[in-house]
């Protein structure tokens, strides 16, 4: 996982975990917004999460995975934030 600087103090400011970063990427939908891809999960991809790692992984992660992370087009993560609604493209 490449991170900015700037995508890791906002992750460590955020209290959102690696684990949870890792997850929205691997098992997250993308979306194309203003030059950049941005990562979240769906409710597809919460189940195909939550099937593949197990549920005892999953529900210690659940907490922390209405996140979503922007990533540039050289595959950094520039930036990550709590999803506080529906994320409007």
């Amino acid at each position: 996982m490449n991170l900015t600087h700037h995508a890791a103090a906002r992750i460590q400011q955020r209290g959102i975990p690696y684990a949870a970063v890792d997850a929205i990427l691997a098992y997250g939908c993308r979306r194309r917004h203003d030059g950049a891809d941005v990562y979240f999960l769906d409710k597809k991809a919460r189940a195909r999460m939550a099937q593949a790692m197990g549920k005892k992984s999953y529900s210690k992660l659940e907490r922390s995975l209405n996140s979503y992370l922007v990533v540039a087009d050289d595959g950094a993560v520039i930036t990550a934030a709590h999803r506080l609604g529906r994320l409007k493209f």
